[in-house]
């Protein structure tokens, strides 16, 4: 079996942790192994704005002209630094979430949280006067906000579950769903103020889905239904075959048949009443036996 082969056997076989993280892994390459060709060709990578057409802007006319990158944004990273942390980080807390939750809830989290994310950090540049002179230029990409609606998803619901962490110990984790709110919540002046904001929005919502869930709610269920259906139509259709079986001669010959085999059923049961079922012979016996069948 060849190494694209035994990629697309773990896809296919894998969870929903497995496959998100294939996909962010497959767009980084895709698009670096693009920036290459771009080198080799002497293009300036810039100048083709193959990363606008990804990351989801914050200026309404260009979301209005690009809407599906309220989710490819998500799924997308320039930098290997940027996409390690973060496959990282969420491979953890995805194995602590699926201990609680399933797979189809981690999937949508991991979307709508990404989604709300974005809205956070959209409204905020539109509504902010700090921002209106990068807004028309701003666009933000990563899996962050995403993975930060799973962490505080899952430290919403067992807050005191304990992570070790090299260097410190064992910690609970809304201990470490504080620090990290409360680090992008300072880090908002100190640059990528939109990366920020979206991972605020992020963690607003796995914070709302694990606050419904508790209550007996699912804030994630009709969205669930919406990609139960679009699944089913990329599944393949069972093909159903159609097979005539011949009728054994005409009709006439077929009742001939009938009628010859019931007598001789009615001969074996005579037969029994006068002499018992120890008097049938074993052919006797087995038709007996066929016709019962």
């Amino acid at each position: 079996m060849s190494i694209g082969d035994e990629i697309l056997r773990t896809f296919k076989s894998g969870g929903a942790m497995v496959k998100l993280i294939y996909i962010n892994l497959a767009v980084f390459l895709g698009i670096n192994i693009i920036y290459v060709v771009f080198f080799l060709l002497g293009i300036p990578k810039d100048s083709v704005g193959l990363i606008q057409w990804l990351a989801v802007p914050a200026w309404l006319p260009n979301l209005a002209a690009r809407p599906w990158t309220l989710i490819t944004y998500m799924f997308t990273h320039e930098n290997f630094l940027h996409i390690l942390f973060n496959l990282l980080t969420f491979y953890w807390f995805s194995i602590i979430f699926l201990s609680y939750f399933d797979d189809k809830k981690l999937l949508n989290v991991y979307i709508l949280g990404g989604i709300t994310g974005a809205i956070f950090y959209i409204v905020a540049y539109n509504a902010f006067p700090a921002f209106s002179s990068a807004l028309p230029a701003s666009y933000a990409l990563g899996a962050s906000a995403s993975i930060l609606a799973i962490m505080i998803a899952i430290s919403t619901y067992v807050p005191n579950y304990s992570v070790y962490l090299v260097f410190i110990g064992p910690i609970k984790l809304k201990y470490l769903a504080i620090f990290f709110i409360f680090i992008d919540i300072l880090s908002i002046p100190a640059g990528n103020a939109g990366g920020h904001i979206a991972h605020l929005g992020g963690a607003f919502f796995g914070w709302m889905f694990t606050l419904q869930y508790k209550r007996g709610g699912d804030i994630t269920k009709w969205f669930g239904k919406i990609m139960d259906w679009l699944f089913s139509l990329f599944k393949r259709r069972q093909h159903i075959k159609v097979t005539y079986r011949r009728a054994p001669a005409d009709d006439m010959e077929y009742n001939k048949i009938k009628i010859e085999r019931q007598s001789e059923i009615d001969r074996i049961l005579e037969k029994i009443s006068k002499g018992g079922y120890e008097s049938l012979s074993k052919e006797e016996k087995d038709t007996l036996f066929k016709a019962g069948k």
